[in-house]
């Protein structure tokens, strides 16, 4: 939850911003802090260098976990979380779910308690249903596997 604040506030951006808001202020960032700006001073251009990375690393997140992302890819996203889970990792806040068909989506704010009752659940996936798959923010953090 902390990268979402974090990048939600370089951008502006409330929770429910449009993908055309976040496009907006993402050219916005990035003429900012574009290299060729700072040609002149060496430590301006190396921070801007570094803060060119962030934007972009923030614009791609934020489009993520936009709304109309996620409407747009809501039956995909129902199609995989019915497959099975097929591993999970619990850090600080964020849960990692791998669902057998090799897909991961990461869910923001799960509390260790809910991590301990679905690692107690005997039936894993009618838990995560239930409780974290549609409560959480998520996003698709890894596509599917490739197939060699």
């Amino acid at each position: 939850m902390k990268r979402v604040k974090e990048y939600r506030t370089l951008f502006a951006a409330e929770p429910k911003s449009t993908l055309k808001e976040l496009k907006t202020a993402y050219r916005n960032l990035v003429k900012d802090w574009h290299p060729d700006k700072f040609q002149d001073d060496a430590q301006k251009l190396e921070e801007a260098e570094i803060m060119g990375r962030k934007v972009i690393d923030a614009y791609h997140f934020l489009v993520s976990i936009a709304p109309e992302t996620k409407a747009k890819n809501l039956d995909e996203y129902n199609a995989t979380i019915t497959s099975g889970i097929a591993d999970f990792q619990h850090k600080g806040v964020l849960l990692e779910v791998t669902f057998v068909d090799g897909t991961t989506y990461e869910y923001f704010g799960v509390p260790k308690t809910i991590y301990i009752k679905m690692c107690q659940s005997d039936k894993l996936v009618r838990f995560a249903k239930r409780t974290i798959f549609n409560s959480y923010l998520y996003r698709k953090s890894k596509k599917s596997l490739q197939e060699a």
